[in-house]
Formats: C-alpha cells, structure tokens, sequence
C-alpha cells in the first residue's frame, strides 16, 4: 500500500500486541483497505487456539467439512447489525459476530453508524475476552477475545477541515457525528490514529521496498516473546495482560517514567487509559526487540491516546 506510514505503523503495532484499533479519516483514504491487510501480517492460529476457534464455529454451525480452521477469523459485520447478532442471542442461543471472532480481528466500519447501544454491548466483553448472554431458557457465555478495529469518518459529510467540500454546518456536525460513540467504548481502544487522504503525489510512488512479509516477520517475534513473558499468567499478548503484569513486566526506565506520569497529568489519562499506554510502549519495545520500555517507546505511545474534547 502507497502512502499512510503512520497508519502503517499503528497497524504493525495493533498486530504485534494484539490491540484495538481506531481509524478516522476522509472517504477514499485507505481505512477499510488497511484493516483488509491486518490478517496478513498476523501469525497463524497454534494448535489449541485453532481448537477453541474451530469449537465456536461448530457451535454456529458454520465449520465447513468438519475441518479445524488454521486462519484467524477475520469478521466485519454491516453497521446495521443488531445487538443479538453481534453479541450473540435469538430464539436458539448463537453465538455473536464477536465469538465468531474470538483470536482474531472484528472489524467495524462506518463505527458512528451502528447503534449506540449495540456498540456499549462490546464494552463489557472487550474488557473480560467473554460474552455471557442471558434469556429466559438459557444462560450461556461465549469467549470474545478479539481484536477491535474499526474506522469512521471525521463528521457525517466525511469532508472536516475542506473549505472546499465540508457541509455547511462544520464543525458542530462532526462533534454531534462523534458524539454517536460512548467515552467508556473509545477509552476501551488504545491506539486511534487519523488516516488522511492520499494525494496524487503518493500514487506515483514506487511500490513500498517493505511488503507484507516483512511486517509479518517482526509481529511473529514480538508475539512470540509475549507468549513466553505471559505463558504462566495465561495471556497470549500484551492486550490482554493484567495490570498486575503490566507493571511487572513494562515498567519504563526513569526517563520514561517521568514522560508518561507528566503526560497522565496533562492528558487526564484514566487509571484504565494509563495501563493501555504501558501496553501500546511494551509493544513497540518489544517490536524494537527492548527488553526495557523506554522514554522513546513511551513517546511513541502517547500520541495514539484519545484525547476528548474538552468543553
């Protein structure tokens, strides 16, 4: 893909310690073709994570040949979804488009779109990897251990901040458009980066001396030191470490130290959102092979927080 290197990055980044991911920007920009390529840059399912995916297909009954699946599920259902089919539900107990995705990517696109309230019902099962669905002749619960990605439009018209194409109530437009998203959804979501459109200029380019494979490589390295740092604690990647050990294991030297405790103050980071930093900066220290975080990883990291706007 031409262009996007920050986007690019935050990719490698999401794919490496398994983090939630947010993209804005205008119609055209490349969002929905950057999370299409996230599946080839993450590593093949194990043998027992292929089990546990393989297990929920079955129970959906969308296993083809009884075969396991090797490939992490990739799903991206329509903004019109209902809250029973993404977290699952109906007259006969199914599971959700996040169970189908367990170990592997949900992807949203036109996020502002879905209804608010079938959006809050991923908060809970984003934060525990389970979903628990409860009707009057069954209660069940289904894992969800996924990774979110999801992209949007600055405002509803997807032109914000071009004089030339923006509606004519910009910006109050994009705050009311926005606003369509939970504080408590987006404080779920550690790296939010703007996508911007991709000029003429950048299609000229040579193709990109860096492909696929080479990000791959470095995703592999990095999750397979997480899965040897968290292999007694029972998490797979840095997303879903404890804060416990986040604080072991990611604790960052002096300097860093120092940055993200000014920056927690100046960004009015939640206990939550400080812990989510702590994971983005190991995983960049740990896509740069570190065994400890640094000021440079933590600089890195802090500028993926979201930062809402303030009245």
């Amino acid at each position: 893909m031409k262009g996007q290197e920050t986007p690019k990055r935050a990719l490698e980044i999401a794919a490496a310690g398994g983090h939630n991911l947010l993209m804005s920007g205008p119609p055209g920009s490349g969002k929905s073709l950057l999370a299409s390529c996230l599946p080839s840059i993450l590593p093949p399912l194990e043998p027992s994570e292929a089990l546990e995916v393989s297990m929920i297909a079955s129970g959906a009954g969308t296993l083809e040949g009884g075969k396991l699946k090797r490939r992490r599920p990739f799903r991206d259902p329509h903004h019109s979804a209902s809250m029973p089919a993404l977290v699952g539900g109906g007259l006969k107990v199914r599971p959700g488009e996040i169970s189908l995705a367990h170990l592997g990517v949900l992807f949203l696109d036109e996020l502002p779109e879905f209804q608010r309230a079938t959006l809050d019902s991923l908060r809970q099962p984003l934060e525990t990897g389970t979903v628990s669905v409860a009707r009057a002749n069954a209660h069940l619960s289904f894992p969800a251990r996924v990774q979110l990605v999801a992209a949007m439009n600055p405002c509803r018209c997807g032109h914000l901040g071009d004089a030339a194409r923006a509606c004519s109530r910009a910006p109050r437009c994009a705050a009311d458009y926005q606003a369509r998203i939970s504080g408590p959804l987006l404080d779920r979501i550690d790296l939010h980066v703007e996508v911007a459109a991709v000029s003429a200029m950048d299609l000229t380019l040579p193709p990109p001396a860096e492909g696929s494979a080479e990000v791959a490589e470095r995703v592999a390295r990095a999750r397979a030191v997480q899965a040897a740092r968290y292999g007694e604690a029972g998490a797979r990647t840095n997303a879903e470490a404890s804060a416990e050990a986040i604080e072991a294991h990611a604790a960052p030297d002096e300097a860093g130290a120092r940055l993200l405790a000014e920056a927690a103050g100046a960004m009015h980071l939640s206990a939550r959102a400080y812990h989510r930093v702590l994971k983005v900066a190991r995983t960049i220290a740990d896509l740069a092979a570190a065994e400890t975080v640094g000021r440079i990883h933590i600089a890195e990291a802090l500028p993926y927080r979201h930062q809402p706007p303030r009245a």
